[in-house]
């Protein structure tokens, strides 16, 4: 999963038909394990689009999109927002929600 900024992020929103973005701070616990639940998970879904980005740079994305806290995953389809995750559970339970994707 690789870290993108804003003008990537916005390139892989729009060339993408479903697109996940995983937001972070690197400070978070939370935010840790979650990365490595994700880390697994794409590696099982290796066709999944996604990537990674650290919310601190992304003040005015936070505020557009209503972030309410890290970590997050964020689904878009067809460059609206689908759904925002904050509880990541489990690999079993991102498997089967992103293997959808």
């Amino acid at each position: 999963m690789k870290d993108l900024i804003e003008k990537e992020i916005e390139s892989a929103i729009a060339e993408n038909d479903k697109f996940c973005l995983y937001l972070y701070t690197p400070m978070c616990g939370t935010c840790q394990v979650a990365s490595k639940m994700l880390q697994v998970t794409t590696e099982l879904v290796p066709t999944l689009a996604i990537g990674k980005s650290d919310l601190n740079y992304l003040p005015k994305k936070a505020i557009e999109w209503e972030i309410e806290s890290v970590p997050c995953l964020l689904i878009f389809e067809k460059v609206q927002i689908d759904k925002k995750i904050y509880a990541f559970h489990s690999v079993p339970y991102l498997l089967d929600l992103l293997s959808n994707q």
